[in-house]
């Protein structure tokens, strides 16, 4: 399990390995953790409703936005766990506080266990 200090620090990128055209749509959502085909079918609307500022919105994110490095794509942080956090951070962290509830009460179990007669005497009818 990483450390906080180990998730690369959030910032939005383009990404070149789902684009169509120059990967605007797929950083977007990346970064809000969208789903892929709703920021596209989004950006054809805006397209047809304002066509001049949609093209300049998105030729200056073509030029000012960089393209995902290497070393993001393969930072060993899961990517999916990163998408559930930023679409819904309050699912994915209750989620994760209830996985941690499971395993301490499975740990609190096993330390009355360990710490009873009955394992002491699980011990010596295992040695028989």
């Amino acid at each position: 399990m990483s450390r906080y200090d180990d998730i690369p620090y959030r910032r939005f990128y383009r990404n070149a390995d789902r684009a169509m055209v120059a990967g605007v749509c797929a950083g977007l959502a990346d970064y809000f953790g969208f789903n892929l085909k709703a920021t596209r079918c989004l950006a054809v609307l805006s397209l047809l409703m304002a066509m001049p500022v949609t093209l300049l919105a998105y030729f200056a994110t073509v030029f000012l936005v960089p393209s995902a490095p290497d070393a993001r794509r393969q930072s060993g942080v899961d990517a999916g766990f990163r998408q559930a956090l930023r679409a819904s951070p309050g699912k994915t962290l209750g989620d994760v506080k209830r996985r941690f509830q499971s395993l301490d009460s499975r740990l609190a179990r096993l330390e009355r266990y360990v710490t009873s007669s009955k394992f002491e005497l699980d011990q010596e009818f295992r040695k028989l």
